[in-house]
């Protein structure tokens, strides 16, 4: 390592995105079905974490594909970065957000879903 370099420890500082949206998240039926067709229709790359989980990238933002869930067309859970988890949280519930699910740790960190006063569920979540 040159002199003055720092190390990679795996995680990486993504202040820039504090509060801000983040992933986007699909609940379906069969992951297969879903590459398929998103690889055909607009090209997007995959990666597979595990039966459950697959991430898509178009490119410029990453998303997800997962069978852990109830399959809501029209729904997608939109995730939002948050470097401060607990504050987040304490901060949605602050603002009347309702949460339906408190911070719970998944494969690359942790997240909470809370609804918002018109009943959309969206996630913010957190590698630390």
């Amino acid at each position: 390592m040159r002199e003055g370099a720092v190390a990679d420890t795996g995680h990486h500082d993504r202040t820039e995105n504090d509060r801000r949206i983040d992933n986007i998240e699909f609940v379906v039926g069969d992951i297969d079905r879903s590459k398929a067709f998103y690889q055909a229709a607009f090209g997007w790359t995959f990666t597979d974490y595990g039966p459950t989980y697959c991430e898509f990238s178009d490119g410029r933002l990453t998303g997800g594909f997962t069978t852990d869930g109830r399959v809501m067309p029209g729904g997608p859970l939109v995730i939002l970065y948050g470097a401060d988890l607990e504050g987040m949280q304490a901060q949605v519930e602050a603002a009347g957000g309702t949460i339906v699910k408190p911070i719970f740790s998944f494969p690359g960190g942790r997240r909470f879903q809370f609804t918002d006063p018109d009943g959309y569920e969206l996630s913010v979540w957190s590698d630390r």
